[in-house]
């Protein structure tokens, strides 16, 4: 894809360096069960056991579309998760954010992405309301759009729309077309989430906002929260940096700390990222291995003894947290990834007391997907995985995290190669593979449920972090005229009959048992739990929401 062209800016694979770190192989064994052992790189996550009366189940492998159906229009496949309502507007694109506010109403706002010099479709129709849209979603029977917001990052956040719970701010860096500018915008959403206030719109690391000018021109694309509020964290895949920016004051933003990916020992590009519930380690990854279509060499397939340079960083970011002068940021920890590419993001959670991270790929072992699948074949012949997928480590060893487990479905296991290269043949960038996930509660994790762009979305069980479960999946039928912000059609990818772009974070509602997200032309899309699937009896209701 051409903005994969643009991002990787002349990146080269180097071998990450690894200190103290003992993660990353894909051969580590699974937790001991009564089930036989089967290694990480073997397992296949089950598939759900039972669907609710009336949901259509997948025909074909765990999360396929065949290619019969993309001709003959694909009608869409549910299990357990049961459509309640949606809002398809003009389309979505990367991200998105829910938020309950003090009056008791809960709003939902997600990312739009618009023509920019790296992306112009002339298919696209004409923009209506572009911006973010605020959509109240308290009856989630019936979701109503109240208006769009529009200011400089609003136009297109890309992947950093972001709400903060314990302040009650909703978040956005400018990521126009993958990395517009400086600006970040910040909106009070607190008292009334369906009237955000704008609080900023401000470029921050100029020498204008208070704080440090760096060396590398901070550029939005990525961001999230410290769960406190009071950091918000831009990955910028065009300045090859992590910024932490200051939010005491939210309308005077300030940035105040940077890291680049040399500092942190690679070449590669940032991307997605987490912070500890105490603000003093965040997870930052490496977005590498991307392969031909990044105009960069091709991933470590064959040579075992290669880790490349996809992965994640555990990094001290107490200096940040404590608000030092001069702070700096630490890198604890390197985890090379080699079973994946383009690292996408993580989420830092704990299992009954127990802290785990999972890392999400959006690029499989033969990198960013072209259209004639030579990347996913040449991953296939080398028995790496042919799509992106999750990672979960055990971080008891922050030093040294522990892989446990990888979300495969049955189209990532390379013996089904053959049954799934005829579906996307011809496409381009994502296909059958994960791009966000969240979890339902960060401090007590029972469920992840992720974004598998054709494969629709998926929910596992995690109680048992070690063998995830599939739970219940949700994949919508195509959209018939897919609006101007949708990312799949400004990409180029949409395809009459065929599946839709499911790409956005999501968040879990305990009391409701509902999980709300976006796919690119769908819209939002409000689920319900049906069957007894979610929640658990362990399950508890989370303090802040997703990631």
């Amino acid at each position: 894809m051409q903005v994969w062209t643009r991002l990787v800016i002349a990146l080269s694979l180097g071998t990450l360096v690894l200190t103290g770190c003992g993660g990353g192989n894909d051969d580590t064994p699974a937790a001991t069960t009564t089930q036989p052992t089967v290694s990480v790189a073997d397992y296949v996550v089950p598939k759900v056991q039972s669907c609710a009366t009336g949901d259509t189940p997948e025909t074909a492998l765990q999360g396929q579309v065949p290619a019969a159906l993309r001709q003959s229009g694909f009608g869409g496949f549910n299990c357990n998760l049961k459509l309640v309502s949606q809002v398809q507007g003009e389309g979505a694109s990367w991200s998105s954010a829910t938020y309950t506010d003090k009056k008791g109403q809960t709003c939902f706002y997600h990312a739009t992405m618009g023509a920019s010099p790296a992306f112009t479709n002339p298919a696209a129709p004409v923009r209506v309301n572009p911006g973010v849209p605020v959509i109240n979603i308290t009856d989630p029977a019936r979701p109503i759009r109240i208006s769009s917001l529009t200011s400089t990052a609003m136009n297109d956040p890309w992947e950093s729309l972001r709400v903060n719970t314990s302040r009650g701010i909703l978040a956005a860096d400018n990521g126009l077309g993958g990395g517009g500018g400086p600006e970040i915008d910040l909106y009070d959403i607190a008292s009334d989430c369906t009237q955000p206030q704008l609080l900023a719109s401000v470029p921050v690391g100029t020498g204008t906002d208070g704080g440090i000018t760096p060396a590398n021109k901070p550029l939005g694309h990525e961001g999230g929260f410290s769960p406190d509020g009071f950091t918000y964290y831009i990955g910028g895949a065009y300045s090859k940096s992590y910024f932490a920016v200051d939010l005491t004051v939210p309308t005077q933003p300030k940035l105040i700390s940077a890291i680049t990916m040399a500092d942190l020992g690679v070449q590669s590009l940032p991307h997605g990222l987490s912070v500890s519930q105490d603000g003093t380690r965040a997870y930052f990854v490496s977005a590498g291995n991307i392969g031909a279509i990044g105009g960069t060499a091709a991933p470590p397939l064959n040579d075992p003894n290669a880790t490349g340079d996809n992965g994640f960083f555990v990094v001290d970011t107490s200096e940040v947290q404590s608000r030092r002068p001069n702070a700096q940021m630490h890198r604890i920890a390197t985890v090379p990834v080699r079973d994946g590419s383009v690292a996408q993001h993580t989420i830092s959670f704990s299992v009954r007391g127990k802290p785990y991270v999972i890392e999400v790929d959006e690029g499989g072992s033969g990198g960013i997907q072209d259209p004639a699948a030579a990347g996913v074949k040449t991953a296939c012949n080398a028995g790496m995985t042919p799509f992106p997928l999750g990672h979960i480590y055990d971080m008891s060893n922050e030093a040294a995290p522990q892989l446990v487990s990888e979300l495969r479905l049955e189209t990532h296991a390379t013996q089904n190669c053959d049954k799934v290269i005829p579906d996307i043949l011809g496409l381009s960038a994502f296909t059958y593979g994960s791009h966000y996930c969240s979890v339902d509660n960060r401090e007590n994790a029972t469920a992840l449920a992720c974004s598998y762009f054709n494969s629709g979305v998926r929910v596992f069980d995690i109680r048992d972090p070690s063998k995830p479960k599939e739970i219940a999946y949700y994949n919508p039928a195509s959209a018939k005229s897919p609006g101007a912000g949708s990312g799949h059609l400004m990409f180029g990818q949409y395809r009459p009959g065929g599946p839709d772009w499911c790409a956005s974070r999501l968040d879990f509602d305990f009391d409701r048992h509902l999980l709300t997200t976006a796919c690119q032309d769908n819209g939002l899309v409000v689920l319900s739990f049906e069957n007894g699937a979610w929640p658990f009896p362990e399950s508890s209701k989370a303090i802040e929401i997703g990631n």
